[in-house]
C-alpha cells in the first residue's frame, strides 16, 4: 500500500470477525438510505459510529456512498474521517463503492479531494477505485481521480492490468481512454505496493488483440511511448501482432515504431519468425517488402524464416517465400541453423509433410545435407521414427500406473529440458505425419543404402518374455480353431443346393467329383497343418523356452496357411452347393467375390510364410507406398486444389 496515505490502514481496516464492530440496526440504516441527517444524528452513537458495520464489513460512510445519501457522506467524513480508508472484508474503500455502485457527487468529490491518498488504495483483487471505475464506464469519476493522480492510470492490479489497460479492453467505452491518455503523467517504472505498467499487461497489446488500428492512432498521438512496452510472454508489440496476423497493425507498427523489428522475444525470435509462425502471408510480405535482406535476421537457434515456417508446418508461407526473387531466397535454401539443420531437417524433424515435399521439389535445395549429428534429413526423420516406435511399445508394455507416471515424467515443460535431453526429445506431435514425412523422405532423399542399412532387422530374440508366452498362447487357439471347423467340414460333406437334383450330363458328374476332391483335399489340409501347430506349440510350451521363439516363427506361417486352405475349403463347398442351379448371375458373383477374398487372404498371409528379415523389409517398404500414395491423396492433393492457380 502506498506509504503516502494519511491514515494507518491496519488500524481502519475492519476486522474480518468484528469482535469490536457492532451491527447497523434496520432503523440506522433505513436512515442512511433516505439521506435522513436529522433522524441519522439522533440515532447513531457518536462513540460507536466508527465501529458499526454490516455483515460483509461495510461502515456507515460505505453505507451511505452506496445509496448516494450525500448529506450523510459528508456529516460521516467530517466528523469521522478514519472512515475514509477503512476497508471491508472486501478490502474495499468508499470510493470503490462509488465506482461501481453509487454516482459521482459533490460528496465523493470532496472524499477526493481531501484524501487523494485514497486513490492509490487496492482491493483484493489489487483494483483502485479507478480500475473500479474504468470497468464500470463511469467517466466522471475517472476524469476526477486522474486528475488528482495520474500515475494511478498506470498501476497493475493483481491480474497485470492498469485502468489504462482494461479502457483500451472497453473499447474506449465513454471516452475514458481519451481522458486518461489526456494525462500527462510520467509512466512509473517502480511503485511501493506492487508492479508498475512495465511488467504488467500493455495496453497497445490490448489494442492489438482487438485489432483495432483506432486506437493504436490513439495512443501513438497522446502517448507514443507506449508503443515500445514489452510483455514478458507476448514479447514487443510488434511480436505480438506479427504472432496474430494483424496485418493493419503491423503496418501501423512498422511506420511508427521501425525499430520494434531488430528486437527479440524471451524465445529469442525476432517478429518477421512469429510472422511465419502465424498463417498470413501478407504480414511476410510487408516484412519483407521493409527488410529485403531476411538471411539478416537469425533467431537465437540460428534459424532463419524458412527454418521456422518449415518447423511449424506453414505451407503456404513455404510456398510464398520459395516464389521469391531467386537472390534472396538462394541463402535461406540450405542455411544451417547452430545444430546444424536446414530447414528441410526441421521439416522432416517435426513430421511435416506438406513443409517437406514443397522443399523437395525446389531443386535448389540439397537433400543430402548433414547436421551436427551427421544426419541428413532422411536420417533424421528415421531416427525419431524409430524413437517414437520405442516410446510407444515401451508404454504399451507398462501398467496403468507405471504408464501415468511414465506420463508424468514425459511431460516436461520445454524450457525445463536441458542439453542433450531436449535434442533427443525432438518429437513430433503427429506421429501419422511423421511417417508420412518418412516415406516422402524415402522416395526423394534417401541416402543410397542397402534395404537391411535402410530398414534394420528387429530379431525376435529382442521380444519381451511375456510377449511370446501371449504369442503361443494366442497362434494356439487359433490353431485349435482351424482344426476343429475342418474337421467338422470333414464329417459332413457338402451336398448340392437341391438334394434331389440328379445330374444328367457326363461333365456336371466330373465337375462335382473334381470339385469333391479339391474341398477333400484343401480341408484335410488345414486340418493336418493347423494340428502339427497346435502339437508343435504345445511341445514348446513344455520345454525349454529357447525353442519357443522357432516355434512361434514356425507356426504362425502354418496357421495362416492353414486359414487360407480353410477358406479355399468354403469355396469348393459354395461352388458344389451352386452345381447345376440355374442362377447364372448368382453363381458368377459369388465366385467373384470368392477369388477376391482368396487373393486378398493370399497377400495377407504371403509376408508370415517368407522370412522374418525379408518380412520386415517388406512391411515397412509396403507401407511406404501406403503412406506416400495416401499423402499425394488427401494431404498434397487437397493443397493443390486450393492453391491451384
Amino acid at each position: 500500500m502506498a506509504s503516502s496515505v494519511a491514515i494507518n490502514m491496519d488500524e481502519n481496516s475492519i476486522r474480518g470477525e468484528h469482535t469490536e464492530s457492532s451491527m447497523i440496526d434496520s432503523r440506522l440504516h433505513e436512515c442512511v438510505r433516505l439521506d435522513d441527517i436529522d433522524d441519522f444524528k439522533s440515532r447513531v452513537q457518536t462513540h460507536l459510529a466508527e465501529k458499526l458495520v454490516t455483515p460483509c464489513g461495510n461502515t456507515l460512510l460505505h453505507v451511505a456512498v452506496s445509496y448516494v445519501s450525500d448529506k450523510i457522506t459528508s456529516y460521516l467524513a467530517e466528523e469521522f474521517p478514519s472512515l475514509i480508508t477503512t476497508q471491508n472484508s472486501q478490502q474495499d474503500t468508499v470510493l470503490h463503492l462509488a465506482a461501481r455502485e453509487g454516482k459521482d457527487s459533490d460528496a465523493i468529490k470532496s472524499l477526493v479531494e481531501s484524501n487523494p491518498s485514497v486513490t492509490r488504495m487496492t482491493n483484493e483483487k489489487g483494483n483502485t477505485p479507478l480500475h473500479d471505475a474504468v470497468i464500470m464506464g463511469k467517466k466522471k469519476l475517472s476524469i476526477l481521480l486522474v486528475s488528482k493522480d495520474p500515475e494511478v492510470a498506470y498501476y497493475n492490479n493483481k491480474y497485470g492490468r492498469s485502468p489504462l489497460y482494461l479502457a483500451v479492453e472497453k473499447g474506449n467505452k465513454k471516452g475514458i481512454l481519451d481522458d486518461l491518455l489526456k494525462s500527462r503523467a510520467s509512466i512509473p517504472i517502480y511503485r511501493e505496493d506492487g508492479d508498475a505498467l512495465s511488467n504488467g499487461k500493455s495496453p497497445v497489446h490490448a489494442a492489438i488483440e482487438r485489432r483495432d488500428k483506432g486506437i493504436l492512432k490513439k495512443i501513438k498521438e497522446a502517448r507514443p511511448e507506449l508503443l515500445r512496452l514489452t510483455e514478458k510472454e507476448l514479447g514487443n508489440s510488434l511480436h505480438y501482432a506479427s504472432s496474430i496476423g494483424f496485418l493493419e497493425g503491423v503496418e501501423f507498427l512498422l511506420e511508427n515504431f521501425h525499430d520494434g523489428a531488430y528486437e527479440r522475444d524471451s524465445e529469442g525470435n525476432y517478429p518477421i519468425h512469429l510472422a511465419c509462425k502465424s498463417h498470413s502471408v501478407d504480414v511476410v510480405k510487408e516484412y519483407l517488402h521493409i527488410f529485403p535482406y531476411p538471411k539478416e535476421f537469425l533467431n537465437k537457434k540460428g534459424q532463419n524464416i524458412l527454418h521456422v515456417a518449415a518447423e511449424n508446418g506453414k505451407d503456404n508461407m513455404i510456398s510464398y517465400i520459395l516464389r521469391q526473387d531467386p537472390m534472396l531466397v538462394k541463402a535461406l535454401l540450405n542455411a544451417t541453423d547452430k545444430d546444424g539443420n536446414t530447414p528441410l531437417h526441421l521439416a522432416a524433424c517435426y513430421g511435416q509433410p506438406l513443409a517437406s515435399y514443397l522443399l523437395l521439389l525446389d531443386k535448389r535445395v540439397d537433400f543430402f545435407i548433414v547436421n551436427n549429428e551427421n544426419s541428413t534429413p532422411y536420417d533424421l526423420a528415421a531416427e525419431i521414427a524409430r524413437r517414437a516406435d520405442a516410446v510407444y511399445a515401451k508404454t504399451d508394455e507398462m501398467t496403468a500406473v507405471e504408464r501415468q507416471q511414465f506420463d508424468l515424467k514425459n511431460n516436461t515443460p520445454a524450457d525445463e529440458i536441458k542439453g542433450e535431453e531436449a535434442d533427443s526429445n525432438k518429437i513430433a506431435h503427429d506421429y501419422f505425419g511423421l511417417v508420412m514425412t518418412l516415406s516422402i523422405l524415402y522416395f526423394h532423399a534417401c541416402p543410397k543404402k542397402s534395404l537391411s542399412e535402410l530398414f534394420p532387422i528387429k530379431r525376435p530374440m529382442s521380444h519381451a518374455r511375456d510377449y511370446i508366452k501371449r504369442m503361443l498362447g494366442n497362434l494356439l487357439v487359433a490353431a485349435v480353431l482351424v482344426a476343429g471347423v475342418t474337421f467338422a467340414g470333414a464329417i459332413q460333406l457338402p451336398q448340392l443346393r437341391d438334394q434331389h437334383h440328379e445330374l444328367k450330363s457326363t461333365s456336371r458328374n466330373i465337375s462335382h467329383e473334381n470339385l469333391l476332391y479339391g474341398y477333400l483335399l484343401l480341408d484335410f489340409g488345414a486340418l493336418s497343418t493347423s494340428l502339427v501347430a497346435a502339437l508343435m506349440l504345445l511341445w514348446a510350451t513344455f520345454n525349454n523356452p529357447k525353442f519357443q521363439i522357432p516355434a512361434v516363427v514356425l507356426s504362425t506361417s502354418m496357421v495362416c496357411l492353414a486359414i487360407v486352405m480353410m477358406f479355399g475349403a468354403f469355396f469348393f463347398s459354395v461352388k458344389i452347393a451352386l452345381l447345376g442351379s440355374h442362377g447364372g448371375f448368382l453363381a458368377v458373383t459369388i465366385t467373384v467375390v470368392a477369388v477376391i477374398c482368396f487373393l486378398a487372404q493370399a497377400l495377407l498371409v504371403f509376408p508370415w510364410i517368407i522370412p522374418i528379415s525379408a518380412n520386415q523389409i517388406l512391411l515397412q517398404l509396403l507401407l511406404h507406398y501406403f503412406y506416400y500414395i495416401y499423402f499425394f491423396l488427401f494431404v498434397y492433393g487437397k493443397w493443390w486444389l486450393t492453391h491451384k492457380p
